[in-house]
């Protein structure tokens, strides 16, 4: 299951934090990086799909 999580992180960062960790501080900062710069929010994304 992780590996479609970091597929859909890497096609919409948000969405793949959302699946891992619902609503909460890690899915706002990861729209703020997805904002700021598409491959901040990937990083992230996988950051945390790989850190759960």
């Amino acid at each position: 299951m992780d590996i479609l999580r970091i597929l859909i992180a890497i096609l919409l960062p948000p969405l793949g934090v959302f699946l891992q960790v619902g609503i909460g501080l890690h899915f706002w900062l990861n729209i703020l990086l997805t904002l700021l710069g598409y491959f901040p929010g990937i990083i992230h994304a996988v950051y945390i799909i790989a850190k759960r």
